[in-house]
């Protein structure tokens, strides 16, 4: 199986830390071999501070997607309306098992010389 580098906003990473957000967007679905995200928060942190298996992916229409998400999308309505402004499919990320690392991680930790701009495959034994 493979692992995904998400960038992720430090204020949402707290919040799928928290337990408040286990949901994850994104704009393009992964390959189908992913079965783990790695979590980089932004800047100010810019650390790879958890990880979390993909419990199931969905993808369908947005709406559709807001519904069967909004519970624990950890975001409102506009901002998820404002990201997919354009696209007809939305992707949803069901986040399971997340593990806090005790000492976040730098990329260059993980063999990453850079920040994704959204996301990376890596191979990395955690």
């Amino acid at each position: 199986m493979c692992q995904m580098l998400l960038s992720i906003n430090p204020e949402y990473v707290e919040s799928i830390l928290q337990g408040k957000k286990v949901y994850e967007y994104r704009k393009f679905r992964c390959r189908d071999d992913v079965d783990k995200i790695i979590i980089y928060a932004t800047a100010p942190q810019q650390q790879v501070v958890a990880e979390a298996e993909i419990a199931d992916i969905i993808e369908d229409d947005i709406l559709s997607v807001w519904r069967q998400t909004k519970k624990y999308s950890g975001i409102t309505y506009t901002f998820f309306r404002k990201y997919y402004k354009g696209k007809k499919k939305a992707v949803a990320y069901h986040l399971k098992n997340i593990v806090i690392y005790e000492k976040p991680l730098a990329l260059e930790d993980i063999g990453v010389s850079c920040a994704p701009q959204s996301y990376r495959y890596i191979s990395m034994e955690t």
